[in-house]
């Protein structure tokens, strides 16, 4: 039983090493199988499908988000927490491409990729909503605009350059901070007094 454990645990691995090789989006299990040395079947008993074998490549990546979440839910400054929560998660997903798919998928099929992934989302809800109570974020942004915010600045990047991150965040940053007052324009009508 034990080299049995053994033999299936050097499959795994073999199996997410080959998987690594091959772009995201390209991954199919039968071509998996063929990289990693190992049988299809053998494929489908460690990951049945695509997603679940992607989730257990980002799964690093998505635990470290649920740790940054938690940090920025007990940080005191809850805007400037938010804010660091957001470009350390927009930094993760930029360099693991697959993370992007399983924050924006209804449910994770991986045991560890869902428990993280709820506690991230939990953590996340719960540092904007200090935020918004502390007035630095406007009241009628929810998790999940802010969730596909992220993935819009990833895709914009992407089909950009790197050096496009900071301003795209920057701008999505600053749409999260609650309207001024409206400010009289310069062009506005001057008031006219009695007797004018």
């Amino acid at each position: 039983m034990t080299r049995l454990r053994a033999d299936a645990a050097r499959s795994r691995d073999a199996i997410l090493c080959a998987a690594r090789r091959i772009p995201r989006g390209e991954l199919r299990l039968n071509d998996v199988a063929r990289e990693a040395g190992v049988g299809v079947a053998t494929v489908y008993r460690h990951f049945p499908t695509v997603a679940a074998l992607s989730e257990a490549l980002s799964l690093d990546s998505i635990q470290r988000l649920r740790v940054l979440a938690g940090e920025a839910e007990r940080t005191p400054d809850a805007g400037a927490a938010l804010h660091t929560l957001l470009a350390a998660a927009l930094e993760l997903q930029l360099a693991d491409e697959g993370v992007q798919a399983v924050i924006t998928a209804p449910d994770a099929e991986l045991g560890a990729a869902r428990e993280a992934k709820c506690a991230f989302v939990t953590s996340l809800r719960a540092a904007l909503e200090r935020a918004q109570v502390a007035g630095a974020v406007r009241p009628d942004i929810t998790v999940d605009h802010v969730r596909r915010m992220l993935c819009g600045v990833e895709h914009a990047v992407r089909l950009g350059s790197p050096d496009d991150r900071p301003v795209l965040l920057d701008v999505v940053l600053g749409g999260l901070r609650p309207a001024r007052a409206a400010e009289p324009s310069s062009s506005s009508p001057t008031p006219q007094t009695a007797g004018s």
